[in-house]
């Protein structure tokens, strides 16, 4: 093992040894990350700007001092001073490698940025927002009945708007005076009101008649990536979306990395609340901006999270999260002042999140829940939000079962050889011919695939860069249609598969998907991978089968994928590895981000909330971690597509060859010895 320094780059995941005062721009370099540079690394063009995090990160198996990097030098204070670099960056050209390191590439310093594919989907939503604009004209004052300026204005609402009382912000009273005079004793008031029966406050307030439109924000807060849309709060519309990967990435990839982080590194859950808000900070910005909206328009948002993320973006710690029985803070719905949590909008924004389901099954399931409505369905239908927690909710007229499984990052591409998250380059789409064993694919960006004339001009600005979830997938279940991978997970050799795409690499054999150019290497897949993936899809497949032991059932009549990772999974490829189960393929749909649409709803309804709120009691949670079947489940479900639940459906619709793989010699074709198992 060497004893270099480690350098570890967040969120490529992509690692390595590196000898004391190597430029962190040069290590990039090597290990193929996503970091830009056009200045020849001079210190001039600041495309190179990375962030070091210091600290214990137990995933990674290390600790980065403070002096990880070298001292900050004489390039990086005169760019500071001309140009400014945000507090924690540091120049990847000039910072160099003095121990164990993990380094962030932010979204701007990336050549193919990330592609955060949470649309806002088609949705009939009944239009009740919890803020409305009222126009009113105020008596002026006069000396022979005397009243406040506040007075009479609350006397011309309750009149115009029909409510008994009405409050008011404190931040309002300052400008109230000056706004009527201004408006010549007319103007138009922002009244909140959240649940029905709940006090209206009017939260903004503009001299006279106020023409231009009032926003709200519905925001996705993942562990990986922050989606949000801003609607109209008049017509419903959605004027903008925006996304971003979360910051919080460089502090793990997974929960329970960060919650590691946070009970290894006093402070740590401080330092990712900060960097979470400021994420958001960000996305606001940038959304208003797409919108050419003023931000002060902005008057209520909705969040919905998983509950580590709901901790930590609230500023609690996770600690108790993170170990049985997994008891969350607080569980109920929050009505809070945006600015109570580090929002920079107007100061009258109200934040609505969604009410946590169980310890590990959180908002975001509530906001699916909300979208799918399970509770509604006349049929028994299994709603999964494929993520690096996947949450499961199985449900019908009869009830609600919900439970989450801890799946990890490799759907996202982390953890895997030649992966990375959904880019441009990245390939997406995979065929492998079952009698030549040729492949062909297509990468994000472009529609052709790799074997029609004219793919490599038309990928020639951003080449092939990797492999991303939705191609992992693919590739897999590819190759064990076509023979090339058996029921186990063991790749076979070039002499057992009669193709030399497959090679030894190392004790196992390896799948060479694309042969690489000049400028990059092949890419490839490795036993190790096709492992990390039977281990995500095992415990997404046994949260499932949990759900479907308590309602004793076998199968269920429909399945929808939700998240902006299900939304790009092909069914009958996700059903061949055995992630979800057997069903008419017809009867697998996918919702996109619905988390994110029931963030939606309850930004433009009101009653929504009161709705989710409701289900969510009624809901019955599942612990995976405590369940006896879950292991024995797991195990099963490691086989593609399981070892003991036969999948007729699936079966009348794709071949799957029997092959073994397995020498049972460890010679380098089996990797170790192994029982064969029927899948």
């Amino acid at each position: 093992m060497s004893s270099d320094p480690l350098v570890i780059f967040t969120p490529s995941g992509k690692r390595g040894h590196f000898e004391v005062g190597t430029p962190i721009l040069t290590a990039a370099r090597q290990l193929g990350v996503d970091l830009d540079s056009v200045c020849g690394g001079r210190g001039i063009c600041s495309k190179c700007q990375i962030t070091p995090s210091y600290g214990e990160f137990p995933k990674h198996g290390v600790t980065v001092e403070e002096t990880a990097l070298s001292e900050w030098n004489a390039v990086e204070a005169r760019y500071d001073e001309k140009r400014g670099l945000t507090k924690g960056r540091r120049l990847g050209c000039q910072a160099t490698v003095q121990g164990d390191v993990v380094i962030d590439v932010p979204p701007e310093s990336q050549v193919h940025k990330q592609v955060v594919r949470k649309r806002a989907e088609v949705r009939d939503i009944t239009l009740d927002p919890t803020v409305k604009l009222a126009y009113v004209e105020v008596e002026e004052p006069d000396m022979h009945k005397p009243s406040g300026d506040l007075e009479r204005l609350l006397t011309a609402l309750k009149a115009a708007t029909g409510h008994a009382e009405i409050d008011v912000d404190t931040h309002l009273l300052r400008d109230l005076q000056p706004i009527l005079r201004k408006g010549n004793w007319t103007a138009t008031a922002a009244i909140h009101q959240g649940r029905d029966g709940t006090q209206p406050r009017i939260t903004a307030l503009w001299p006279g008649y106020f023409d231009k439109p009032v926003y709200g924000l519905a925001v996705d807060l993942g562990s990986t990536t922050i989606a949000g849309h801003l609607c109209n709060l008049s017509t419903g519309e959605v004027v903008a979306s925006s996304g971003l990967m979360n910051p919080q990435i460089r502090f793990g990839e997974d929960l329970m990395s960060r919650v590691s982080y946070a009970m290894m590194n006093k402070g740590g859950d401080l330092e990712m609340t900060a960097a979470v808000r400021e994420g958001l900070n960000q996305l606001v910005r940038d959304i208003a901006g797409e919108a050419d909206v003023e931000i002060a328009q902005i008057l209520d948002a909705v969040f919905v999270m998983n509950p580590v993320m709901h901790h930590l973006f609230l500023g609690i710690d996770p600690f108790e999260l993170g170990q049985a029985p997994f008891a969350l803070a607080t569980s109920d719905a929050l009505e809070l002042m945006a600015s109570e949590i580090g929002l920079d909008i107007a100061a009258g924004t109200r934040a609505y999140l969604l009410p946590c389901i169980a310890g590990h099954v959180g908002a975001d399931a509530a906001g699916v829940a909300l979208s799918e409505a399970p509770n509604k369905s006349k049929d028994l239908v299994l709603v999964v939000d494929v993520g690096t927690n996947a949450e499961i909710l199985l449900g019908d007229t009869d009830g609600v079962l919900a439970c989450s499984s801890p799946t990890g990052p490799a759907f996202e591409g982390a953890q895997i050889s030649s992966g990375q998250r959904a880019a441009p380059g990245a390939i997406e789409r995979v065929e492998i011919d079952p009698v030549s064993k040729e492949p062909r694919f297509r990468v994000i960006g472009s529609d052709l695939w790799s074997d029609d004339d004219g793919f490599e001009a038309a990928i020639a600005t951003t080449g092939v860069t990797g492999i991303c979830g939705s191609g992992i997938i693919e590739i897999i279940a590819e190759m064990r249609i076509a023979g090339l991978v058996d029921a186990s997970g063991l790749i076979g050799s070039a002499e057992q598969t009669g193709t030399t795409r497959c090679f030894l690499d190392g004790r196992t054999n390896s799948y060479r998907l694309w042969d690489g150019d000049a400028d990059t290497g092949p890419v490839t897949v490795t036993n190790g991978d096709i492992r990390a993936i039977q281990m995500a899809k095992a415990a997404l497949y046994s949260g499932a089968r949990l759900l479907m032991d308590k309602r004793g059932v076998d199968q269920v009549d429909r399945v929808v994928l939700a998240g902006a990772f299900g939304a790009h999974i092909s069914a009958k490829h996700a059903m061949v590895l055995g992630m979800i189960p057997d069903c008419p393929l017809e009867k697998v749909t996918s919702a996109g981000n619905a988390a994110g649409t029931g963030a939606r709803i309850a930004l433009l309804n009101r009653a929504a909330r009161t709705d989710i709120e409701t289900l969510v009691r009624q809901i019955e949670k599942i612990e995976t971690a405590v369940e006896p079947r879950f292991q024995e489940h797991f195990v099963n479900a490691s086989a593609m597509p399981n070892a003991s639940d036969p999948f007729p459906i699936l079966r009348d619709i794709v071949t799957l060859p029997d092959v073994s793989f397995n020498t049972g010699g460890g010679d380098g074709a089996s990797g170790g010895r192994r029982r064969r198992r029927r899948g």
